[in-house]
């Protein structure tokens, strides 16, 4: 008889063992243009609390289709407002949590040697005969490459340019491009040249106003079992530690672009 209360007493504290390893590991789906940044954030909030981050990178609106199908994510780190919104509207995600965590901005970049002089010339250099591919993330469903289309048409280019262009699956593959050569210039998110293999590249920052606002939204989603460790560590993303280590990769605070 007294072996079942044994029993008992070591499957509870299995159990409660299992529960608290769970709660300590959160899942996130993170933009890649947060690739190096939120490397960064992980490992800071880690040794912080303990808690274990796994952070998968992707494209905004394919997370957005993935965890409108039930993928199980405890938090969204989007490149853009409108998919956390849309997750929001369709019950996915706590409305409660929805908030603007950053802002990201565009940069033509080339690798170290190329030439092109994109300081001096900027978007001439996008004309230029010999250049003869331009990456850009896939403006279907990443936010960055519907940016860069939209600046490519404010600066009047985007016809002239387009037979140019080629698409990564997100920014990420991009600036993979514009590295490997596959295309000689990128039109992609600042917070990547700041990846040590890209450190010495050409580089010209595109002024605001030939785009919207790049803010970017976070979420919880709803089917989360650890909402309340997702919230403390986007508290912490959106806290002063947490900005700092964002600007260290070229993000600033949220604002309104100003246009002409």
């Amino acid at each position: 008889m007294k072996l079942i209360p044994k029993l008992l007493v070591t499957c509870l504290a299995l159990l409660l063992l299992s529960c608290c390893v769970r709660a300590q590991t959160l899942r996130v789906a993170a933009a890649a243009d947060l690739q190096f940044a939120m490397n960064d954030l992980a490992g800071q909030y880690e040794k912080q609390t303990g808690t274990k981050i796994v952070v998968t990178y992707g494209s905004s609106g394919n997370f957005h289709a993935q965890i409108g199908n039930g993928a199980p994510f405890d938090l969204f780190f989007s490149a853009n407002a409108m998919y956390p919104e849309q997750l929001v509207k369709a019950g996915v995600a706590d409305a409660k949590s929805l908030t603007v965590y950053t802002q990201g901005h565009l940069v033509l970049w080339a690798p170290a040697g190329s030439n092109w002089h994109l300081r001096e010339r900027g978007f001439e250099a996008l004309k230029d005969p010999h250049v003869q591919k331009i990456a850009i993330a896939n403006p279907e469903h990443a936010p960055y490459g519907r940016a860069a289309v939209a600046a490519l048409q404010k600066a009047g280019l985007y016809d002239e340019i387009k037979p140019k262009l080629v698409l990564g699956e997100n920014i990420s593959q991009a600036a993979q491009f514009a590295q490997s050569g596959s295309a000689q210039i990128g039109i992609i998110a600042l917070s990547l040249t700041f990846a040590p293999s890209m450190n010495g590249g050409e580089e010209w920052e595109i002024p605001a106003k030939y785009y919207p606002p790049i803010l970017q939204d976070a979420v919880i989603i709803n089917s989360s079992q650890n909402k309340a460790a997702a919230q403390t560590f986007l508290d912490f993303v959106k806290g002063e530690k947490g900005r700092n280590i964002l600007a260290k990769y070229g993000f600033t605070a949220p604002q309104s672009n100003t246009q002409p």
